[in-house]
């Protein structure tokens, strides 16, 4: 599954993320008008959920081609289609399937919602991680001062030893004088 989802995340195509995918998308029906039978399915508040800048109803409804308030694998393979990105049947079964909260086999909005989420958390934890790494060195699986030394030093900015030792010890939870990827995490969240 986590195939499926990678593929789907930086696109088959090689063309960027989740989320760029759906701004490309939105994108496009921006310059069509929406389907008034799939927006009108929507509660008034559903209507206010956004991705930055973007309404994400709108993605969902452009997904949703036969405007009965769900999305199929049909559905989102042909739209995916036409925007560049291919995926095969099984694997939009795949999609759907993993997201179903209800066993209906489509996805309703909020299971539409939560993928989304489940997708930006998943990159947001990957740019965590690669943050993370820029600063733990020496493969001990954590951040010491001599490696933030190390990785500030990269970046321009001087400190000794000592003074990260100090910032260390501020996120430093349980103690141990080292930083590890959960207490790094917290520190970015």
């Amino acid at each position: 599954m986590s195939v499926i989802m990678s593929k789907l995340n930086t696109g088959s195509s090689g063309s960027g993320s989740w989320k760029s995918l759906l701004t490309r998308i939105n994108g496009i029906i921006s310059h069509k008008k929406a389907k008034k039978l799939c927006l009108s399915s929507f509660p008034e508040s559903r209507l206010t959920v956004a991705l930055p800048g973007h309404k994400l109803e709108r993605v969902f409804c452009y997904f949703d081609e036969d405007g009965d308030g769900k999305i199929s694998a049909a559905e989102l393979c042909s739209c995916l289609h036409s925007v560049g990105e291919e995926i095969s049947p099984a694997e939009a079964e795949a999609i759907v399937e993993s997201s179903d909260s209800d066993g209906d086999g489509v996805l309703g909005y909020d299971d539409f919602v939560k993928l989304v989420d489940m997708e930006e958390e998943e990159e947001r934890e990957s740019t965590i991680k690669e943050a993370f790494l820029a600063y733990e060195m020496d493969g001990s699986g954590c951040i010491t001062a001599g490696s933030l030394r190390r990785g500030l030093r990269r970046l321009g900015e001087e400190k000794s030893v000592d003074e990260c030792r100090v910032m260390i010890k501020r996120f430093d939870l349980n103690g141990d004088g080292v930083i590890c990827f959960d207490e790094f995490k917290l520190m970015m969240l």
